[in-house]
């Protein structure tokens, strides 16, 4: 593989476990200020990226893809956090502020992106473009993730929104990843998402450009 390719690839690749290590963070945290204090017990109250570290999906298959593929698309997934929502005064809405937590840490960072790609871009129009990658890679953690499929953060939420019952989440949970795999593969599947990261990453590189003056295609 080319040394340029290889180098920017594991830079991509440090962002992602970066920000993986804040999404499970910012679950574990709020857990721990919701009365739950399970992840702590477990000590996933870090930034640390060692205990949120999944070999398959953060390790294996975002290395396969950076290595395997043509383009620079990269996904992965970290170790879940493990919760007690009976820990919570209110089960339900503790369950749902802490799954929100995983998300809105993605878009924070997104957001803090492209405020320092408005800054780095005005010295390097190279580190805009990674700063533009970076709010790409948090941006597609957040609407994945949000997804209504099993073990995905949206599957907590849809299971909420429309009543279902433990026993059937509980079943569905385990055919989430065949049912993910699936739809990855299918083409209006990859429209919807590739849209969704599209608009969703829009208003980031919008606010870098507003702020630096550099043109939005600068940021991708």
């Amino acid at each position: 593989m080319d040394p340029v390719r290889l180098k920017f690839g594991l830079i991509l690749y440090l962002m992602l476990l970066a920000s993986l290590s804040v999404h499970e963070w910012a679950h574990a945290i709020t857990a721990d200020l919701l009365g739950d204090h399970t992840p702590r017990s477990q000590g996933r109250v870090t930034l640390n990226p060692m205990p949120h570290i999944d070999l398959l999906g953060t390790v294996i298959f975002p290395l396969f893809m950076l290595l395997g593929s043509p383009g620079f698309f990269i996904l992965g997934w970290a170790k879940p956090v493990e919760i007690n929502i009976r820990n919570f005064k209110n089960s339900k809405w503790g369950h749902i502020w802490v799954t929100l937590a995983g998300p809105a840490s993605n878009i924070i960072l997104a957001l803090l992106g492209s405020l320092l790609a408005s800054l780095l871009v005005q010295f390097d129009l190279n580190l805009g473009q990674l700063m533009g990658m970076f709010i790409r890679i948090n941006v597609i953690l957040a609407v994945f993730n949000l997804l209504p499929i099993p073990p995905l953060d949206g599957s907590h939420i849809f299971r909420y929104v429309v009543g279902m019952k433990e026993e059937t989440f509980f079943k569905l949970s385990q055919w989430g990843f065949l049912i993910l795999i699936i739809l990855i593969n299918i083409k209006p599947f990859q429209w919807a998402l590739s849209t969704a990261i599209m608009y969703g990453t829009l208003p980031f590189v919008w606010l870098s450009s507003t702020l630096s003056g550099v043109p939005p295609g600068y940021f991708f």
